[in-house]
């Protein structure tokens, strides 16, 4: 693995191999990723059950979007310090504690909502512990990827893993939909709890491979050693600057969503969000041919602007169909960004820095997304969604002066382990 980080090549295209469906002859890998789709389709009903439950609780669209925020607001708190644990402990072990953590948050949510105890701001708290544990399982998961996937075949198992949550988005959302519509939320709440359990189950029979050089000394020592190796490589600036631009400017969409579909009741706010998951699913598709036409930021950059489109046109129309020929093309828009910042993020770092470096993306992805949900949603209640939606367009067309500035393409630097890792 350390080869092809420390490849001299600058296109990220090197690091794929010819099949994008390589990882899953390996059993280990694909075990992994059944288990990791059935949990994402859970996540995916949470979601929609927790924006719907909102929308029933109240009409602020202040709250609505809190819900999405709530999901994404402990990244500030944890998400740097969990890198650093997951560089230096048992990466088996701590994931089987996170995911133990979203089970107990999950089903204490769905029985609460059942019995009908649930308000607006304990909605809030209880989306908050589950987007706790997701932040603080999220490096560590990342990290795991070589381990199960051989190394020749890693960027590949990354874009995978992308395309496994689009497989939940494609299914998730719309049957959360269908299920709320015939029971309640509470009852996708469960769901997502015993989703987990797949994930659990391959974390305890997984014989991890003892690590021979790990991370030691204290969190706060692993952390500096980490932002100091971050602050001097151009190639970790370069994907920050750029994941910072994007998920502020994208995340209008799915924050304001719920808002946009009420006419259309929770099914059809599921199918929405399905359509989005489907045209992602295509997106991913595509892009092993996109990539071999387009260079990775001219790939960003078309991609970006067409998102910019899409979002512009779903704040304005009113017509379920075209809303959802909108929400395709913003889907495969959104994958074709994501992946390729995901796959830089991956590569940017040598193997001794993985999880901190992650958890430092991961930061920059989800803070932004956070920021602009609370953000487009303040904007919304005062000046509503289409003038919303403009201006969440149009700051993404802005962002699009970054390309040329800091690209994707880039040489991972030589540098060698901080004190404390071998």
């Amino acid at each position: 693995m350390a080869d092809s980080l420390h490849a001299p090549q600058s296109s990220l295209q090197e690091y794929e191999s010819n099949s994008a469906l390589a990882p899953l002859r390996e059993p280990l890998f694909r075990s992994l990723w059944i288990a990791a789709v059935i949990s994402y389709i859970g996540k995916w009903m949470q979601m929609v059950g927790a924006a719907w439950l909102m929308t029933q609780l109240t009409t602020s669209p202040f709250m609505v979007g809190l819900v999405q925020a709530a999901i994404m607001l402990p990244v500030f708190l944890v998400i740097l310090p969990a890198g650093a644990l997951a560089d230096m402990v048992d990466r088996r072990r701590f994931l089987l504690v996170t995911q133990a953590w979203m089970v107990a948050a999950a089903a204490s949510l769905g029985i609460l909502t059942l019995l009908g105890y649930v308000t607006p701001w304990l909605l809030v708290l209880f989306t908050f512990l589950l987007g706790l544990g997701a932040v603080v399982n999220d490096p560590a998961w990342q990290a795991i990827t070589p381990e199960v996937a051989s190394p020749r075949n890693h960027a590949t198992a990354v874009a995978l893993n992308s395309a496994a949550f689009n497989v939940a988005r494609a299914v998730g959302p719309a049957l959360g939909g269908f299920v709320i519509a015939a029971t309640n939320s509470g009852v996708a709440f469960l769901m997502n709890a015993a989703g987990f359990f797949g994930v659990i189950l391959f974390l305890y029979r997984w014989k991890r491979p003892s690590i021979e050089h790990a991370e030691t000394g204290r969190i706060t020592e692993s952390l500096r050693a980490g932002l100091r190796y971050m602050r001097s490589a151009p190639a970790v600036h370069c994907v920050l600057i750029r994941t910072a631009v994007f998920s502020v400017g994208a995340s209008s969409v799915l924050a304001l969503l719920p808002i946009i579909a009420r006419r259309y009741g929770a099914s059809g706010y599921g199918l929405l969000l399905g359509v989005f998951g489907l045209g992602a699913l295509a997106g991913a598709g595509l892009l092993p041919r996109l990539r071999t036409r387009l260079s990775v930021d001219g790939l960003v950059a078309s991609a970006m602007l067409l998102f910019a489109l899409a979002t512009f046109g779903a704040g304005r129309t009113q017509n379920f169909g075209w809303l959802t020929i909108i929400l395709f093309a913003g889907g495969m828009a959104w994958i074709s960004i994501v992946a390729c910042l995901n796959v830089a993020a991956q590569i940017m770092t040598p193997s001794w820095m993985r999880a901190r470096a992650i958890s430092m993306y991961l930061l920059v992805l989800q803070g932004g997304m956070a920021l602009g949900s609370a953000g487009w949603g303040a904007l919304a209640t005062k000046f509503g969604v289409p003038t919303t939606m403009l201006c969440s367009a149009a700051a993404l067309i802005a962002g699009l002066a970054t390309v040329r500035r800091f690209r994707l393409t880039f040489e991972v630097p030589e540098m060698a382990p901080s004190v404390g890792s071998q």
